[in-house]
């Protein structure tokens, strides 16, 4: 049995940013040598997310499309009283939420044919943590 863990750091170009880590998870996957288990990956910071999907640029301007309707960006939130201009950040990364579990399944990636593993920034151009824990054979 193996549990091994390592931290991904990332520092986005734009405020808002998706951004396709699923080679990462893959190099982390190959350095753990799990060849059976599972791999834990979670956004560290609670404006950013990690969720699965297709890598394709259309949908991924649909997915900001979609979370700036649900949860636009604003001024009067109640949470931008405390100084902070972020409150809709907050609220975008709930709704893809912050954690997945990819299996591994001899010694590969057990995901669909068109699944990726992504990090969604909101609220970025600052240096935020991804945790990456390998469990496991």
């Amino acid at each position: 049995m193996i549990a091994y863990t390592e931290y991904l750091t990332m520092r986005t170009e734009k405020r808002y940013e998706i951004i396709d880590i699923t080679d990462h998870v893959e190099r982390f996957r190959n350095t753990a040598n799990l060849t059976d288990g599972l791999i834990l990956v979670s956004a560290m910071h609670i404006t950013a997310s990690v969720f699965v999907n297709d890598h394709e640029s259309g949908l991924w301007s649909d997915i900001m499309t979609w979370l700036e309707e649900l949860a636009p960006s604003k001024p009067e939130y109640l949470h931008h009283r405390t100084g902070e201009d972020n409150a809709d950040a907050h609220l975008k990364r709930m709704l893809l939420g912050h954690q997945v579990i990819v299996p591994v399944t001899q010694g590969k990636l057990d995901v669909g044919p068109w699944e990726r593993v992504h990090y969604g920034e909101f609220d970025g151009q600052r240096p935020k943590r991804i945790l990456l824990k390998a469990i496991g054979v």
